[in-house]
């Protein structure tokens, strides 16, 4: 039986969701926390999660449930440390351990809830993480035999390697992102995507790889979004030289750390541009010494690993926000720097490829590693002779960040598909934002 107030009551799926980590526990917080705003939420989530929500003044069983998992997760995430081999690394191992484990998660999820749903307590499920399209979903059969509609996203992942960086790609030890598209084959997959009612897809690649049948149930969403609380300053942009950039971001070969000191060598070594390098990882000890043997380690600032509600401190005092990473699923650190008026300067992959659009920041082609370095220094030196040109695109930078890409505006995104699937509108929400940049 259908709610009749305006405001659906859902239970929110998040096995991942916390509001003191990072990634992808993140976004599944957020996104659930968000929610609030336009509909009757109660989250389903992982025990581990449970502390952390409490924290946040959440009622333990009435506004969530924590459901306990570690018998199944614990072993198996020791067992994807291991095949990792190394820590950081093998986020694919990662991936495809936590497919395996997490029917188990929904299997409680319908044990504890099952009954409520069939009764109609709920007027549809919507299971925000997993964000890999590689996790089937039990309940996608069991809401549509109950009649209840079962949403699914946003779903995000699997961007291709871009050829020229296998080496990058070996370091990362994802020797399992050869064989990711078997994922298509897996049971489970053809009902999950039958049974939804709509799928998020979070990117432009994800949702290019949902079967034409089940397109017309498809809306682009990107998953990521910004928290005004924390991002709330607005970087000074006086359009003048010298410029100071930030790099944030693990310290490891995938996000191109040593091409953007390469590429800013010149402009480093004439006091053009300083940078800020926010983040740790393996690579920093290396990153060190390319910046001394180019004879720039003046002008770059290694600030390691900064908690995250403090990045925006130093990032506020940067006019562009360097990023040549070649494999951003999301790239939410584009969104941040955007909302803080920090101009990006990214490659055109995935993405950051996707978040920045015409008169928002710039895009370097994807290419090979040579010649993504020769773009982007191409492209910081073009930058820094019309540095004027600076303070109205970050201006227009922050207005479409936080006009799209709030947690609050992705909520009402959101209550527009929940308002399609439960027949309260007639036609599908358009994509969002509605400016969707080139694919």
């Amino acid at each position: 039986m259908q709610n009749d107030s305006h405001r659906p009551r859902v239970l929110a799926i998040a096995e991942a969701a916390n509001p003191e980590w990072v990634s992808v526990p993140l976004v599944g917080w957020s996104l659930a926390a968000a929610l609030r705003e336009v509909a009757d939420v109660h989250l389903v989530t992982q025990v581990r999660n449970r502390d952390a929500i409490l924290r946040a003044g959440w009622r333990d069983g009435v506004d969530f449930t924590a459901l306990d998992t570690e018998t199944v997760a614990r072993p198996m995430w020791k067992l994807a440390s291991i095949l990792r081999m190394g820590e950081g690394k093998g986020w694919t191992v990662t991936t495809a351990i936590g497919a395996v484990t997490y029917p188990y998660f929904e299997y409680l999820t319908w044990k504890k809830f099952g009954a409520d749903i069939r009764a109609g307590q709920y007027d549809l499920v919507h299971r925000i993480t997993p964000l890999t399209p590689t996790a089937n979903s039990l309940l996608a059969k069991r809401c549509a035999r109950a009649g209840v509609p079962f949403i699914m996203g946003p779903l995000n992942g699997g961007v291709p390697w871009p050829k020229g960086f296998d080496g990058e790609r070996r370091r990362e030890r994802e020797w399992l992102s050869y064989i990711r598209g078997a994922y298509k084959a897996l049971p489970g997959r053809g009902a999950t995507l039958h049974h939804a009612r709509a799928i998020l897809a979070g990117s432009l690649h994800t949702q290019g790889e949902i079967p034409d049948r089940h397109q017309q149930k498809c809306i682009y969403l990107p998953e990521n979004a910004i928290d005004p609380a924390r991002f709330s300053l607005t970087a000074a942009q006086p359009g003048t030289l010298p410029l100071r950039a930030c790099f944030i971001g693990r310290l490891v070969p995938y996000k191109g750390p040593d091409m953007l000191i390469e590429a800013a060598a010149g402009l480093l070594a004439d006091g053009r541009l300083h940078i800020d390098m926010i983040g740790d990882g393996p690579m920093l000890d290396d990153l060190r010494a390319l910046a001394k043997r180019l004879g720039v380690a003046d002008q770059v600032t290694f600030h390691g690993w900064v908690e995250h509600g403090q990045v925006q401190q130093i990032a506020a005092k940067c006019q562009l926000f360097t990023f040549p990473s070649i494999r951003e699923f999301g790239g939410g650190v584009v969104l941040e720097a955007m909302a803080l008026g920090v101009v990006p300067v990214i490659v055109d992959y995935a993405g950051p490829g996707e978040l920045v659009v015409p008169g928002t920041g710039y895009k370097v082609p994807i290419g090979t590693r040579a010649e993504i370095v020769t773009r982007f220094q191409a492209k910081l030196e073009e930058v820094a002779a019309a540095p004027a040109a600076l303070p109205k695109m970050a201006q227009d930078a922050q207005n479409y960040a936080k006009a799209h890409f709030s947690w609050s505006a992705k909520a009402h995104q959101v209550a527009a598909v929940y308002d399609w699937v439960l027949d309260r509108r007639a036609d599908r929400p358009a994509p969002f934002p509605a400016q969707i940049p080139d694919a």
